[in-house]
């Protein structure tokens, strides 16, 4: 059964100290599954995996339908296969910044317009993702956004309260699945660039 992980950049796990992986290795873990605790884990779509991510590095994985234990957004097996992996670190930032533009025109379509900053900050995430503005003026556009947002969300309480959070809350689960769909496609190009570069 495929499913999705998330390695480090030395292509190691989140916990544990096993050696790291390598394409087409399989492991095997002994003792009683776990979950969160010992086994090896994996999720059922990309954008599960992700909120699990301890590095950029992608991986399409296999395991066992028998004897995997479920979640909602994750699984833990006594089998894991490294099937792919590749270097997500540009995709991800750039689908970080598609999530935030979303947001914030989401924002402006029910009559509050977000803060410039929010949109500058925005836009230098996209061309640091592309290798085209420093480390100095991305920590600099964070620091402005988070502000802007920062003053935004105190008004926000104070004027409407649960409310606000309520509507919040509904648009999250209403874009969770556009944002499924959108890093899905992402990751997939990415992992075709790959193999048309091996020439498979």
């Amino acid at each position: 059964m495929r499913a999705y992980h998330f390695l480090r950049e030395d292509m190691t796990a989140a916990s544990g100290n096993e050696p790291p992986w390598k394409v087409g290795e399989e492991r095997t873990v002994k003792g009683d599954l776990v979950m969160c605790e010992h086994g090896y884990h994996s999720s059922p779509s990309w954008l599960d995996s992700l909120q699990y991510a301890p590095g950029p590095i992608a991986c399409i994985v296999e395991i066992p339908k028998r004897g995997t234990k479920h979640d909602t957004d994750k699984q833990v097996s006594r089998k894991r296969k490294l099937i792919a992996a590749v270097d997500a670190t540009t995709v991800l930032r750039l689908f970080a910044c598609d999530c935030a533009e979303r947001a914030l025109t989401a924002e402006r379509e029910a009559g509050r317009e977000p803060d410039k900053r929010s949109w500058t900050a925005i836009e230098v995430a996209r061309r640091f993702a592309e290798g085209n503005a420093t480390l100095e003026e991305l920590s600099a556009a964070r620091s402005a956004a988070w502000s802007a947002w920062s003053a935004a969300e105190s008004a926000a309480w104070s004027a409407e309260g649960a409310a606000w959070s309520a509507a919040r809350s509904a648009a999250w689960m209403a874009a969770r699945s556009r944002q499924s769909t959108r890093l899905t496609e992402m990751l997939d190009a990415l992992f075709q660039d790959q193999l048309s570069e091996r020439g498979e």
